[in-house]
């Protein structure tokens, strides 16, 4: 008899721990498939809430002010374009590009929308989109120190103003030179226009629409490139919007805004096919 209850013990016991093992995978299955839904459907998020919430430095002649309160520029109009093919509102927001990761990750921002340079610690924390812009990150100085920075080899002795967190930063550094850390690129040109640093690395693109003649840094001039990049729009990790913005490039490729609307802005465009 005794035999028998162990036995009997014993098979309710293995029964008890087949069901607890067996139910907790198909917990954790149901989970993943849950959290995948959810990030999945970012465009869903953005249709229920009926904004998108995009992150933007002030950076001419991608995202800028040119008079009054509205964002103009390349990636603005575009970003525009896009919020209206998806059907909602747009909302431009400035961040400080060294937390844009944060931002995105805690929702104050649904994607990072303004030249930003697809590094390896931008493409692994967002889900990018295919570039759409060709850049290089370019050395700014004073227009009458060019010739005799260039001709003594003196840009290792420089000291180059930088945007946090910026792909300037980040190949400035590898390049061994000392930096300054300030807000955005706008920053760094003032502190070369003040003679506070020495140098500025700063997006080519941003170069050309704000450094040399006719431009409010007349007294500047733009020099030697350290690097090719290019760039894209970030979104959240394994968001669904990422693709959609491939499609709306190719379509605005195909008809021709996207080419119009980098002629508008002098910004050398086009859709980057990987």
């Amino acid at each position: 008899m005794k035999k028998l209850l162990t036995l009997l013990l014993g098979l309710v016991l293995a029964m008890t721990l087949f069901t607890a093992c067996g139910n907790k995978p198909i917990e954790d299955s149901n989970a993943d498939i849950q959290n995948e839904k959810a990030v999945k459907l970012d465009s869903e998020y953005i249709k229920e809430k009926g904004k998108l919430i995009v992150g933007i430095t002030d950076f001419e002649p991608m995202d800028y002010k040119e008079a009054g309160d509205e964002w103009i520029g390349f990636d603005a109009d575009m970003a525009k374009a896009f919020a209206g093919k998806l059907g909602v509102d747009i909302e431009f927001v400035e961040i400080d590009w060294d937390t844009k990761i944060m931002e995105l990750n805690n929702k104050s921002i649904d994607c990072v929308w303004n030249g930003m340079t697809l590094t390896d610690e931008v493409k692994s924390s967002m889900e990018c989109s295919e570039p759409y812009c060709n850049n290089a990150q370019i050395v700014v100085v004073p227009a009458d120190k060019a010739a005799e920075y260039a001709n003594n080899n003196l840009w290792d002795k420089l000291q180059y103003a930088v945007e946090a967190g910026s792909a300037g930063k980040e190949v400035a550094e590898e390049k061994g030179y000392s930096v300054t850390e300030v807000k955005d690129q706008a920053t760094a040109l003032m502190e070369v226009a003040s003679g506070t640093s020495d140098a500025a690395v700063i997006d080519s693109l941003m170069a050309a629409a704000m450094v040399g003649e006719g431009t409010g840094y007349s007294q500047l001039t733009y020099t030697i490139e350290l690097n090719s990049e290019e760039y894209g729009v970030g979104f959240r990790k394994g968001s669904d919007l990422a693709e959609k913005l491939n499609e709306f490039f190719k379509e605005s490729y195909e008809n021709g805004s996207l080419r119009e609307c980098a002629e508008k802005y002098k910004v050398q465009a086009a859709l980057i096919e990987k």
